[in-house]
């Protein structure tokens, strides 16, 4: 797969990365805040802003057992539920914040997480879908999803290579070409040590997909990397501050951070370039500051030629360098000047 298509943006190598700036929960449940996340977002040169469509009641049940209980993250302690009640976007605001984005030319699409959020979403025409890590193994849910015919990108944390495989093969089975896959350590933040970035390249040729990283860790390194190694889409969750309480704020990027990180990578796309064994033209034009042999004391007529009175130095008006030891030895056709370039005309 060369390319996937979002609106009128061809995404993978060769074309510009795309960058998506997740809102999820850093609204804080306020309106202007999501509105100005998404404009903050078109200012520091994202190409995309992504939402999750969701109530508590659609992503789980309201129930207090132990198996309702969150462990192991920043979360931890929280009932699922309740979780979920705090970080929704609500579903009224959507519709209105797709337009808001359609007016300001950042496109807008968003993580579903059951049918009837699928059916919502298609009523606001959204460009594309993804597929949360956590929802990588509903496999109804991906064909659903598929079968709509728009983009699929879909987060692999926590994934084996089988469950991907399925995820990609049910995307395949409805006709629809336009899966990409993002590398992704289910950690929040994630450290630099659990990335395994070497996994985007392998990832592109084990699945034939476009490729990306969603990126949890707190900075912008892991992302820049990542393209160096053909990550073709990066997704990062934005918020106004991380001072504003929030489920997500805690690993999220700033406006200023997000703006470097789009700088930065745009930087690494010119640097990567193509696979080139040839010069440019201000090297070209450098080429004569390098070495070669010159005479280093005056030279008589039938002098030999030594160590002692030639020598390979900058610049390169003179024979090459490698000619050192087929000159050592011979003897002057004629009196040579200190720095004058040697070349075989005054060699016998």
């Amino acid at each position: 797969m060369k390319f996937i298509r979002i609106g009128k943006r061809k995404i993978g190598s060769g074309y510009p990365t795309y960058i998506i700036a997740e809102l999820s929960a850093n609204h804080g449940q306020s309106f202007d805040k999501a509105v100005e996340i998404i404009k903050a977002a078109k200012e520091a040169g994202a190409d995309a802003v992504k939402l999750q469509t969701y109530t508590p009641d659609t992503i789980t049940i309201d129930c207090g057992n132990k198996y309702f209980r969150i462990k192991g993250t920043i979360w931890k302690g929280k009932n699922l539920y309740e979780l979920y009640g705090e970080a929704y976007t609500p579903w009224e605001w959507q519709p209105k914040l797709k337009k808001i984005a359609d007016k300001l030319g950042i496109d807008l699409f968003s993580t579903p997480f059951d049918f009837s959020s699928v059916d919502f979403l298609e009523k606001m025409n959204v460009p594309a879908y993804k597929i949360a890590s956590f929802e990588l193994v509903d496999i109804p849910l991906i064909r659903k999803v598929a079968s709509l015919g728009k983009p699929v990108i879909m987060s692999t944390g926590m994934a084996t290579l089988r469950e991907i495989r399925e995820a990609v093969n049910a995307i395949r089975a409805e006709g629809n070409s336009q899966a990409a896959l993002l590398k992704c350590t289910s950690e929040y933040p994630a450290v630099p040590e659990d990335m395994n970035l070497r996994t985007i390249p392998d990832m592109r040729k084990r699945f034939g997909t476009v490729v990306g990283l969603s990126d949890h860790t707190l900075g912008i390194a892991a992302s820049v990397a990542a393209v160096s190694l053909g990550a073709c889409i990066i997704e990062k969750h934005l918020t106004l501050s991380r001072a504003h309480p929030g489920t997500d704020s805690s690993f999220s990027l700033e406006p200023s951070e997000l703006k470097e990180l789009v700088r930065e990578v745009r930087t690494v796309e010119t640097a990567l370039g193509k696979v080139s064994y040839t010069f440019t033209r201000k090297e070209k034009a450098a080429r004569i500051l390098r070495r070669s042999l010159f005479a280093v004391k005056n030279i008589r007529n039938g002098e030999k030629l030594t160590s002692e009175n030639i020598r390979s130095i900058r610049p390169g008006h003179g024979l090459a360098p490698k000619y050192y030891d087929r000159a050592i030895g011979k003897r002057a056709k004629k009196d040579i000047k200190f720095g004058t370039p040697l070349s075989f005309s005054l060699i016998k």
